[in-house]
């Protein structure tokens, strides 16, 4: 059986493996030990305060495999970007050129250096080891976290946003990077992404343009990148809009990825949250291919754990494996939302 439950400090080890088969893609999963155990402490921080504020403050968990123990994927919530450090985005917007002597009217397309969405709480950290990616566990890993947001919604921000991975190209390349980032950083993106995800953000400001940057001026290829997630991140894409989550023309600053936004409580799990009771609890598991797919969590901030499986919101029952791994018993009460 497959859940999702807070991350600790014994699934390092695990952490770095997938660290090393994300390949650098990520500026939240560096190969770096120590950022990685720090990722794992803040969570833990995180679930312990019973107040916390919602600056600085994440939230990682993982995918495990409860019958072999072995985590095959890790996703995040951070409670409020760009506080306690910078938050970069860039925003597409129109510029205009204008002459009444010569009546000329331009409006040309420019990519403006923001820091927009500071405030806001951010999906981040999202991967499954590939041999173990598909439909299912990409819809719990993503969900789960929707459903712990709605659980302890006083913990986020009013608005999320989630950062995909932008378009390489058939050498893995970023077409954006090579046209204009490696101008201004002098590295490859890789070593710019690394540097970002061990918590040195400070070199961004100094070392990116300062004035907007107009679209023309690229290359074909990279103005036809901008704003395109990379193939692969499509599925995660569409999840995302199925919740609601919408582009609004900001990209990421180093592959032009699309940045997608939502208004926290229009979330579509989290508007289809609610609580139940367990009315039975059998000794074997129960298969209805009938029955709508439901998310089903139970326990608070560190007891947190979720799973997916097709059960009757009217009758829930359950099976002795699920009930042990969720901790719960006949009669106690669970988190549903139905997908």
């Amino acid at each position: 059986m497959l859940q999702v439950r807070p991350i600790h400090h014994n699934d390092l080890p695990a952490l770095e493996r997938l660290a090393v088969l994300s390949r650098g893609r990520l500026t939240t999963l560096p190969a770096h030990r120590d950022h990685l155990s720090s990722i794992i402490s803040a969570t833990q921080r995180a679930l312990q305060n019973p107040a916390p504020d919602l600056a600085g403050n994440s939230y990682h968990f993982v995918l495990e495999n409860t019958e072999s123990k072995q985590i095959i994927g890790v996703a995040g919530i951070e409670s409020a970007v760009g506080i306690n450090c910078p938050f970069y985005s860039y925003r597409l917007s129109e510029v205009v050129h204008a002459s009444a002597e010569l009546q000329i009217h331009n409006r040309i397309p420019a990519l403006h250096l923001c820091q927009d969405y500071a405030g806001s709480s951010r999906l981040c950290t999202f991967f499954i080891d590939p041999e173990y990616l598909n439909a299912t566990t990409r819809q719990l890993l993503l969900k789960a976290r929707l459903l712990f947001m709605g659980i302890h919604r006083s913990r986020f921000a009013d608005r999320t946003v989630a950062e995909l991975q932008g378009v390489l190209d058939n050498h893995q390349l970023s077409p954006f990077w090579e046209c204009l980032g490696r101008h201004f950083f002098s590295m490859d993106i890789s070593k710019a992404v690394f540097l970002v995800g061990i918590n040195s953000k400070a070199f961004i400001a100094s070392m990116m343009p300062q004035y907007p940057v107009y679209v023309p001026l690229l290359s074909p290829a990279a103005q036809a990148v901008l704003g395109q997630p990379r193939a692969d991140m499509q599925p995660h894409m569409a999840l995302l809009q199925a919740e609601h989550f919408c582009y609004r023309h900001y990209l990421d600053i180093f592959d032009a990825g699309p940045t997608l936004e939502v208004e926290t409580n229009q979330i579509e799990t989290i508007k289809r949250l609610t609580s139940i009771l367990i009315k039975k609890i059998t000794s074997t598991p129960i298969e209805n291919p009938a029955l709508p797919l439901c998310l089903l969590s139970t326990g608070e901030l560190n007891d947190f754990r979720c799973i997916l499986r097709r059960a009757d919101p009217e009758n829930l029952q359950l099976s002795l494996e699920e009930a042990e791994c969720l901790g719960i018993a006949e009669n106690d009460k669970i988190h549903y939302a139905m997908l």
